[in-house]
């Protein structure tokens, strides 16, 4: 994709001279407001590109997507609590494809400070650096970002949509705009006329949006609340449509067989394949095959009848290749060094060595709905309909591959079941694009099978962590961490920009020189190992090994100080920033934390600042005849701000079960350059009865707001690996766990 490439290679010039240089083009071009892509029809007024009022009601465009984590429900809330509406009074719908629909806290996340001590200037640049989205028309769901981003930018929206009803309304009966009040979608007048916003709002949506001020918290009549989620009764009655349920008239369906090495394809024989009854057309994709046929699974049997011949791999062919070229990272100069405090080169005087080396595999998306994607060509116009987490991007790709302008292509972003990163990417919407355009006129749903959905994922990457610490005193005096791993960044900035950004690849060490621990001599280093497996973003991204790295270590230190790791972390914490303290303190309470635990119970505890907030859990572990059995486990989070506890509960749950699925027994592998893994009895996730009984705890002690998304997930790993240790005695340096240790099931 060249010309997004010279786009972006462009906007990043642009934002640079906007943040750096404050040069007048740069800050104008970064600065001007994007164009509303709302289109209204006759009777409907759009207030501006996230309000829309027509005859029904309020309509929130909603820029993020909603893949079970409570997005839609947050941002409907946000909205109604200025707009003076209930949250039954706002329907939601998914923004098509457009630059006023960017992410403004994305790109911020990027810069290379450690977040957790940021200055009000580090904060102000974060937001300015997040202007770039803008014009990269960076539109995208991910990095536990949706609530930071619509945290004040739907409140805005709400508030001027508000006041420009009132100014209608005023103009309309002849009094003054402060002198109205709204209620519930009313405006209400001094003498008790009332009128509805829908009465107002063509009106309206004639003014300029006003400056407003936004209502304190303690006003809040919604926000800060357990509300009922706006998706439950679609989702359990079976009427939400999901990107799989997508039914056209006269629609096909479709599946794929793509190269499992991910090279080209020499040859295929579809002759079986042809023959077999409902079996429409074979589609050479040019690096793979499609069918088309008249229902999902005949398609997917039919590809199963044909007989292909593969080109190799472009990439190391098997796990210990790759595992060999990550090894020899170590030997390249750093990557990055983005926390350097006092001197690491040396261990302290009268202070105890500790080393490690750590290591975990590479982890597959698995998500419960597998990639899938309609596409419909008509004349000169391609509709796709798609759960992606990149509409823009989406849209690009999808044009590039059908020949046709952006402009002529329609994205539908569906609910998806799950996208953990993985529907970031666009390659399933480009493959239904590609066997769309072998029936032109005709939609086509291409579904892909299980076994094509997990050998043809982006795979979180694999890493070595070497460690060396020193304490004294019973405190840590000296953390030297080293972290070898190839680079998500730089692949998939390459598919979704067409080029590789240069500079420090955060993502290697993040979560590990980012931690709120006071110690002295702390220094981090990540490398840049040579390999290249097709890798994506993976729930946490690097923060889900990373996390895994300190908090082991962290406890072997406390080990070797001779001090309870609890409170070997509070002491850590305690004046180098209260959050994290304080989310220890909590699960110190909730847990009955002593430090002792009876014959036959471990617990472990582990504590990561990720995405802006501090989360630490607790778990406790029995034996039962011999296996292990997780019991309990206690979580606490601060993030600033809690817009809805109960939604806020759910992601911790679902983080940790998705951090502790991979500890136990996911894992990646090649052989001859194929993975290896297949369906789930190959990668296989938590059971039901093996899930502890869950509390949780937030705070809101911290002045920004932080994400909760993918936080849950990294202290999961280390707080189970602790308890283990607690339990048996073995410490665990590598993943999965299921290796070395026999689980309950």
């Amino acid at each position: 994709m060249a010309s997004i490439g010279k786009i972006a290679r462009r906007t990043f010039l642009f934002g640079s001279l906007a943040i750096v240089g404050g040069v007048a083009v740069g800050a104008w071009y970064v600065n001007k407001p994007a164009p509303n892509p709302l289109k209204p029809g006759p009777d409907e007024a759009a207030l501006n590109p996230f309000v829309l009022i027509n005859a029904d009601g309020i309509t929130l465009i909603a820029p993020r997507a909603e893949m079970g984590q409570g997005t839609h429900t947050t941002w409907a809330a946000l909205l109604a609590e200025e707009l003076d509406v209930t949250l039954d009074q706002v329907t939601v719908l998914h923004g098509e494809p457009a630059q006023a629909y960017y992410n403004s806290a994305l790109m911020g996340e990027g810069l290379n400070t450690k977040g957790y001590d940021d200055s009000s200037f580090q904060h102000a640049l974060a937001g300015a650096v997040g202007k770039v989205g803008k014009v990269l028309s960076l539109q995208v769901t991910g990095g536990s970002t949706a609530m930071r981003d619509g945290y004040e930018r739907m409140r805005v929206a709400g508030a001027a949509a508000r006041e420009m009803l009132k100014e209608a309304a005023a103009q309309q009966l002849g009094v003054k705009a402060k002198e109205l009040k709204t209620e519930n979608g009313t405006i209400i007048a001094p003498d008790g006329t009332t009128l509805l916003y829908t009465d107002v709002a063509m009106a309206a949506a004639e003014l300029d949006p006003p400056k407003v001020k936004l209502r304190p918290q303690s006003d809040w009549k919604i926000l800060g609340k357990s509300i009922p989620r706006i998706d439950i009764l679609g989702k359990s009655t079976g009427t939400a449509q999901f990107g799989i349920d997508t039914r056209l008239p006269g629609m096909k369906f479709a599946s794929v067989r793509m190269s499992p090495k991910r090279g080209g394809m020499k040859s295929f024989d579809a002759r079986d394949a042809k023959a077999m009854p409902g079996v429409e057309k074979v589609v050479d994709m040019g690096d793979g095959v499609a069918v088309i046929a008249n229902n999902t699974w005949l398609a997917m049997q039919a590809l199963d009848a044909i007989e292909v011949e593969w080109d190799d791999a472009p990439y190391d062919a098997t796990t210990d290749a790759i595992f060999a070229k990550i090894e020899a990272g170590f030997d390249l100069e750093p990557n990055s060094t983005l926390r350097d405090d006092g001197k690491a080169d040396a261990l302290p005087k009268g202070a105890t060595e500790v080393t490690a080396e750590y290591r975990v595999p590479f982890l597959s998306h698995a998500t419960m709905e597998p990639q899938n994607a309609t596409a419909w060509i008509d004349g000169r116009k391609l509709r796709v309909w798609s759960g992606n987490q990149a509409p823009g991007f989406t849209q690009s790709a999808c044009a590039e591959e059908a020949g046709l302008d952006v402009d002529d292509v329609i994205v539908e972003t569906t609910l998806m079941g799950g996208g953990f990163g993985r529907r970031g990417e666009f390659d399933f919407s480009v493959l239904a694009t590609r066997v769309a355009k072998s029936v032109p006129g005709t939609p086509v749903q291409v579904t892909w099978s299980r076994e094509e959905d997990m050998t043809h994922d982006f795979y979180r990457p694999g890493a070595i962590a070497r460690m060396t610490g020193g304490v004294k005193d019973g405190t840590a005096v000296l953390l030297d961490a080293r972290v070898s791993a190839p680079s998500v960044t730089k692949q998939a900035m390459n598919r979704w920009l067409g080029f590789t950004p240069g500079g420090p690849d955060r993502a290697i060490t993040d979560s590990l020189f980012n931690q709120p621990y006071g110690i002295e001599n702390y220094r981090v280093r990540g490398y840049q190992a040579d390999t290249n497996p097709p890798m994506g973003f993976w729930r946490s991204v690097g923060a889900s090994f990373n996390g895994f790295f300190s908090e082991s270590f962290v406890d072997e230190m406390a080990l070797a100080a001779g001090v309870d790791p609890l409170e070997f972390r509070l002491k850590l914490t305690r004046d180098e920033w209260e959050p994290a303290y304080n989310v220890l303190q909590a699960v110190k309470e909730m847990s009955g934390w002593t430090g002792e635990t009876p014959d036959g119970v471990g617990r472990g505890v582990a504590m990561v600042y990720s995405f802006g907030s501090p989360a630490a859990i607790v778990i406790e572990v029995k034996d039962q005849d011999g296996d292990i059995r997780m019991t309990d486990a206690w979580i606490a989070v601060d993030p600033g701000v809690a817009l809805d506890p109960s939604i806020i509960e759910a992601q911790l749950f679902g983080g940790m079960a998705y951090g502790l699925s991979a500890a136990i027994g996911e894992e990646i592998t090649w052989a001859d350059g194929e993975v290896e893994q297949l369906n789930f009895p190959d990668y296989e996730p938590l059971r039901i009865q093996q899930m502890p009984r869950v509390s949780v705890r937030v705070l809101e002690t911290q002045e920004h707001i932080g994400g909760i998304g993918e936080v849950g997930t990294p202290p999961a790993a280390p707080a189970l690996a602790n308890a283990i240790f607690d339990l048996t005695g073995t410490r665990a340096r590598s993943l999965p766990l299921n290796k070395e240790f026999s689980f309950f099931v």
